[in-house]
């Protein structure tokens, strides 16, 4: 599979998302759907993504997987799409890194700066057997927006992590910076089983929280309960591992688990 970039600008669209799954068939694999204007983004667990139109970048990557091993990449089964979601958050994470903003992966894959998210994941997957088909990898990356309002709470965006003196980004530009760390590290990372080692591991490197106390809501009964304890790595299926206060490992999947802020906690007690 050639390792070529080809960006579709649109000028409004319901979700970039949306839009590549419409025309699937025809898109190559890493190709890119890029809207300055998104009337229905999503972000993870359902929420809205609202972003300024011009301001930010809203775009989303077709990956479309091989079915055998005849060419230069592995087929990944099902339970490896979490493949997916570690190679994009550590390609915003390393993008960030080359402006001089220093970033970690909030589990599984929203990309914070401090304690404010400045990128978010979506990853739609279609399964052909037990093998993954193709990939739609939806991200909404703040770049020159300043006021979020108390809609978007808790976050920042490039200029603002810049500093008071930074000038707006070519949005344009700064996704073609993006697309070439992005395609660097899908030939790194996802040709072979060593590559897919060697992702996990630069992944929990810059995982937010690992091994740092910090208190969790756990979200799998009825009734949520709050507790502490740390994060100590991922399961084989990208689970987050989290070890209690009283030594008891915990194993948490998608919408199981809640982080929980300081000021959260001082306005409980």
């Amino acid at each position: 599979m050639e390792n070529k970039t080809d960006i579709i600008w649109l000028d409004s669209t319901d979700s970039t998302n949306e839009e590549a799954r419409r025309h699937i068939l025809s898109l190559d694999n890493l190709s890119v759907v890029s809207a300055l204007e998104q009337t229905s983004g999503r972000g993870q667990r359902g929420n809205s993504w609202h972003s300024d139109t011009g301001k930010n970048l809203t775009f989303s990557i077709v990956l479309k997987h091989p079915s055998d091993s005849s060419g230069d990449y592995s087929p990944l089964t099902a339970h490896s799409q979490t493949l997916i979601s570690e190679l994009t958050a550590v390609s915003v994470r390393e993008y960030l890194a080359t402006l001089g903003i220093e970033a970690s992966v909030k589990w599984p894959n929203d990309i914070i700066a401090g304690d404010k998210k400045i990128c978010g994941i979506l990853i739609e997957h279609s399964v052909r057997g037990n093998l993954l088909s193709h990939s739609i990898i939806g991200i909404g990356l703040n770049i020159n927006q300043k006021v979020f309002g108390t809609f978007v709470p808790n976050a920042t965006s490039i200029i603002l992590e810049k500093g008071p003196e930074a000038s707006e980004s070519d949005i344009r530009q700064s996704l073609e910076d993006f697309m070439k760390i992005f395609k660097d590290n899908y030939s790194r990372y996802l040709r072979d089983v060593d590559g897919h080692k060697r992702l996990r591991e630069e992944y929990l490197s810059r995982l937010w929280r690992i091994n740092q106390d910090a208190a969790y809501m756990d979200l799998k009964g009825q009734h949520p309960t709050m507790f502490r304890g740390r994060i100590t790595g991922l399961s084989d299926i990208g689970h987050l591992l989290v070890q209690t206060e009283e030594g008891e490992f915990r194993e948490f999947a998608f919408k199981e688990i809640g982080f929980l802020y300081q000021d959260f906690i001082d306005a409980m007690t």
